[in-house]
């Protein structure tokens, strides 16, 4: 035991060694910000959702304003909803290619960890604090 954790602390980190643990780090980072950008794609949805039950009380001959960027903008009934409509598919594909994309940054940051935990043990840590 005591031979094996000596072992883990004189592991020398090669040149390769240190780019698998750069390339986790700049993983990590990616990770994070894209899990950032799925809870605010996630928020606009409900947004959006809690928007198109409002919607739906709005007397048909009234006009919705709609803010697009920093203005709002009068629509009828029907196009503000063909416009929450159009905007919640916008999200969902784009939440869909979040999840994709962090899927596939969690499968290669897995197989990192495997890698440099079979080499430096104990004496690495890849772990979120």
């Amino acid at each position: 035991m005591e031979l094996q954790r000596e072992e883990e602390r004189d592991a020398e980190v090669t040149w390769e060694d240190q780019q698998r643990i750069n390339q986790f780090s700049r993983l990590n980072v990616r990770l994070e910000n894209l899990e950032d950008e799925y809870k605010g794609q996630k928020t606009e949805k409900e947004y959006l959702d809690d928007l198109a039950t409002e919607i739906e009380l709005i007397d048909e001959e009234e006009l919705v304003p709609y803010k697009i960027g920093d203005a709002f903008i009068m629509l009828s009934l029907e196009q503000a909803q063909a416009r929450v409509e159009r905007d919640k598919a916008a999200i969902d594909s784009h939440v869909d290619e979040l999840d994709s994309q962090i899927s596939a940054i969690t499968t290669e940051m897995d197989e990192l960890k495997r890698a440099l935990y079979a080499k430096f043990g104990q004496a690495i840590n890849l772990e979120k604090s």
